[in-house]
């Protein structure tokens, strides 16, 4: 999967919407304005050693140990809060995967949503 993939899947999810609130090289995608996942662009100051693609997803505590423990390519997210987002370089994994992890995320963040919001989500 590369990155006009991912932009493209989560794009077509219901209600999603995209910004760059931190700078030209992430991408955020929101649900009623919280955020489940942050595409990184490359370069720029979210840049790490390796500069792999990758993106932040937020999953529950407990699910991000088990990526983590499960697959080498999710770790523990560079600036995000670990216990709650994992980076995940996608292009080191099937895309079903991908996908089904991204709707995971928002999933989570949809059921945080109040009850009256929600609906339109799920």
């Amino acid at each position: 999967m590369d990155i006009e993939q991912v932009r493209e899947y989560t794009l077509s999810i219901n209600g999603v919407t995209e910004d760059q609130p931190f700078g030209d090289d992430i991408i955020t995608y929101r649900i009623e304005g919280k955020i489940f996942l942050c595409l990184w662009l490359g370069g720029g100051k979210h840049d790490m050693k390796d500069g792999q693609p990758r993106f932040a997803l937020k999953l529950t505590p407990e699910r991000n140990e088990e990526l983590r423990e499960q697959y080498s390519a999710v770790t523990p997210a560079w600036h995000w809060n670990k216990k709650h987002w994992s980076d995940v370089y996608y292009e080191q994994l099937e895309e079903i995967i991908v996908t089904a992890w991204i709707k995971e995320s928002y999933d989570l963040v949809v059921s945080k949503l109040p009850k009256t919001v929600r609906c339109k989500y799920q």
